[in-house]
C-alpha cells in the first residue's frame, strides 16, 4: 500500500471526515536538501515524502489550530518516523472556511 493510500485510510478512521484530500507534493521540493534529516542529500522530487492534508472533520469542533495539528502528527507518528520529511495541514471543523 502507498504511503498517501496509508495516511487517508488512517485519517479516515480517526476523523471519519466529510472532506479529505491528501495531496503529494514531492516534486515540489526538487532540489532541496535534507542531509540534517537523514535523507538524501539533494532531493530528487519522486516518491511520497512530501504531503498535505486538507481535512474537514467534526473531531476538530471545539479544538484550537495547535491541538488539531498535534492530533493529525500523533496519528502519522510513524509515517513521519519512516520517511514523510514533511507535512502540511490545513484542518477545520464544519462550517468553518477553508481557503480550498
Amino acid at each position: 500500500m502507498s504511503i498517501q493510500s496509508t495516511i487517508e485510510n488512517k485519517l479516515k478512521a480517526v476523523f471519519s471526515p466529510e472532506r479529505l484530500a491528501v495531496i503529494n507534493e514531492s516534486h515540489l521540493h526538487a532540489g532541496h536538501h535534507h542531509v540534517e534529516s537523514g535523507h538524501h542529500a539533494t532531493f530528487d522530487g519522486g516518491g511520497e515524502t512530501h504531503f498535505r492534508v486538507r481535512i474537514v472533520s467534526p473531531s476538530f469542533a471545539g479544538m484550537a489550530r495547535i491541538e488539531r495539528h498535534r492530533a493529525v502528527n500523533e496519528l502519522l507518528a510513524d509515517e513521519l518516523k519512516a520517511g514523510v520529511h514533511a507535512l502540511a495541514i490545513e484542518p477545520a471543523a464544519p462550517g468553518e472556511k477553508t481557503r480550498w
